[in-house]
């Protein structure tokens, strides 16, 4: 059913959820994941842009190693892509890219003002403009699971 899973990850709380999800498919499957990573480059340019992109490619590539790692002991194939540039359209761009068949997703899971409130998130648009189907699955974290 699915040759090949786009993971966008930026290492939030709760993404282990999204990732596990994600390799039970893809065993199920026997598919192959990609990991990727956005370094947003929407932010204002800063004095010090460079510092600021270094920073957050190093926090890419650790939020890739985490799906990797994971990937590794559930014995399924992995491969990390970072990118730079606006999350949603780079993410739709890899799905085209890397012939993904499925996009597998964290969402916050917001209702009412709060999700008015965070309306364009990067998920949501994703889904909007995704060629293929996308699964957005809740992040979860400590504290959102106690209530």
């Amino acid at each position: 059913m699915y040759d090949r899973l786009l993971v966008p990850t930026d290492g939030s709380d709760g993404t282990e959820a999204v990732v596990q999800q994600a390799i039970t498919i893809a065993t199920r499957c026997g598919a192959t994941i990609d990991a990727l990573a956005v370094v947003d480059e929407t932010f204002p340019a800063a004095a010090e842009y460079d510092v600021v992109v270094e920073g957050l490619e190093a926090e890419a590539e650790t939020a890739l190693g985490a799906v990797t790692d994971a990937c590794e002991r559930a014995g399924v194939d992995a491969e990390p892509h970072l990118r730079r540039g606006v999350p949603h359209e780079e993410i739709v761009a890899a799905a085209d890219a890397y012939g993904s068949d499925l996009i597998v997703m964290g969402t916050h899971g917001r209702t009412g003002f709060d999700r008015v409130r965070h309306l364009g998130s990067v998920t949501e648009r994703v889904v909007r403009q995704s060629p293929v189907p996308v699964l957005s699955t809740p992040l979860s974290t400590p504290d959102e699971a106690r209530g």
